[in-house]
């Protein structure tokens, strides 16, 4: 844990009591500040009380005492309208913070020069966390990962010198966090999303700019007008930015050249990787992840060498383009995290034969903009809610049954998918859905999947069941 020094001796009003919320909570009681916390959920506020934490309604404080208010990311700071207890705070001339500002105050207050990497961005931002993080493990560093990849940040142990913190940072995070500072920030790319939280995609863009504003070293995207923009603007203040690229050749920074990464500096070029034999970094969305890790890891001291090594060992993010088992030609991939039609793309183009497993609970438009990778499908299997929509996307076009249960999905296609001749083939769980209709989470799906694959008799098994 890391207490929050910082705010010793202050009064904090903290709403929202989840996990990272109750994390921050006792972080700030351990640091000696004096906390106030509550929540809608009743069971929320017993399970703080029973931790050791003041709980009490906040609507009835006395806010002319209350020196910050600590706000759950979950909960609305400006659109569609800020929270009751954000208006509160801004009548009573209180900052509002979150966990992540905490965190990076207490950095700078007892160990500013350790390496601190934050990374954002709509898509790619927890593989491209996870790589970087196992990128330094891997050299031996000593190596902390948390923020929106699911650890607490105030859950780590503390900053001191020689210790990396890498940290996913949200969109919702970064709005609550006004001092920022990474060593090296990342900004992977922009693209609509959260609009209902933040009102426009202007507003979007300039919350994600923040994170890299504030680096010393800021690593953007450039395949989007508003990440090229940001890091035009940026690079004028004086940052240093290293642009990235999965699309297009770059005079100065890290491109790919489909499975080479190249360094760029002054036209001169130079491959600094090459990802073509690591299953777990297939497809242009994961040459630009790559890309990103290598600029910033290399911006915090860690050789090429290094960097390589890690590369090649990434065991890839549980749950995201997963290699989970193999049979012969047969690859089963687990890639649950991809709950709407966009987040499933990736996937999708990464395999040029698929036995494709879809459905669940459907997002707005369905699968109707996957229709250029229909050609890649050699058969679907429909499950949930989903299934009769996407049979009607489907059509003639790929063909199909509706399996409705993943476990009878699993075994239908690693049997189709056992008597192709045409050579590698993937069993690919990317169900382009929100799993509601049939299990808790994206997390338990997979779960699910990959306990289905290993029952499954001949299969070597990637990853422990």
């Amino acid at each position: 844990m890391i207490p929050v020094t910082t705010f010793k001796g202050k009064t904090v009003a903290l709403f929202g009591l989840g996990g990272s919320g109750l994390a921050t909570a006792i972080a700030l009681a351990a640091g000696g500040a004096d906390v106030v916390a509550w929540d809608d959920n009743p069971a929320s506020v017993e399970n703080a009380a029973t931790a050791g934490i003041r709980t009490g309604d906040l609507r009835t404080l006395d806010w002319t005492r209350v020196d910050a208010l600590v706000l759950s990311p979950g909960v609305p700071l400006t659109h569609p309208k800020p929270h009751w207890s954000a208006d509160l705070a801004r009548a009573a001339g209180a900052e509002i913070v979150g966990d992540i500002e905490l965190f990076a105050r207490e950095r700078r207050a007892h160990a500013p020069d350790c390496p601190f990497i934050a990374i954002t961005g709509t898509n790619g931002k927890s593989t491209t966390t996870a790589l970087i993080a196992h990128i330094l493990k891997s050299s031996g560093r000593d190596t902390q990962l948390g923020g929106n990849i699911g650890t607490a940040v105030l859950t780590l142990d503390p900053p001191k010198a020689g210790r990396f913190f890498v940290v996913e940072c949200s969109s919702y995070q970064i709005d609550l966090a006004p001092t920022l500072d990474p060593s090296a920030g990342i900004l992977l790319n922009l693209t609509p999303d959260h609009l209902d939280r933040h009102g426009s995609m202007q507003h979007y863009a300039e919350v994600k700019e923040r994170l890299v504003a504030g680096s010393r070293t800021a690593v953007v995207g450039v395949d989007d007008s508003h990440c090229a923009m940001i890091a035009d603007r940026i690079e004028r203040t004086g940052t240093k930015v290293v642009r990235i690229s999965r699309r297009n050749v770059l005079a100065d920074g890290i491109y790919a050249d489909g499975a080479r990464l190249i360094a760029a500096q002054g036209g001169a070029t130079r491959e600094i990787a090459d990802l073509s034999a690591i299953q777990t970094l297939r497809g242009s969305h994961n040459a630009q992840n790559a890309a990103a890790a290598i600029a910033a890891c290399l911006a915090v001291g860690v050789s090429e060498d290094e960097i390589r090594a890690g590369l090649t060992t990434f065991p890839g993010l549980k749950h995201r383009m997963q290699p989970v088992g193999r049979k012969g030609d047969v690859l089963f991939v687990n890639d649950s995290k991809a709950t709407n039609a966009d987040a499933a793309a990736p996937a999708l183009s990464s395999f040029e034969r698929i036995y494709w497993i879809a459905g669940g609970v459907p997002k707005e438009g369905g699968i109707t903009t996957l229709g250029g990778f229909f050609p890649r499908i050699a058969k679907a299997y429909l499950i949930g809610e989903a299934a009769p929509a996407f049979a009607a996307t489907l059509g003639d076009r790929v063909p199909f049954e509706i399996a409705g249960t993943l476990e009878r999905a699993v075994a239908d296609a690693a049997a189709d998918a056992g008597q192709d001749a045409g050579g590698p083939v993937a069993v690919l769980l990317s169900p382009a859905c929100a799993s509601f209709d049939q299990y808790k989470n994206f997390e338990v799906r997979g779960d699910a999947f990959v306990k289905h694959v290993a029952a499954l008799p001949g299969v070597s098994m990637l990853v422990e069941v």
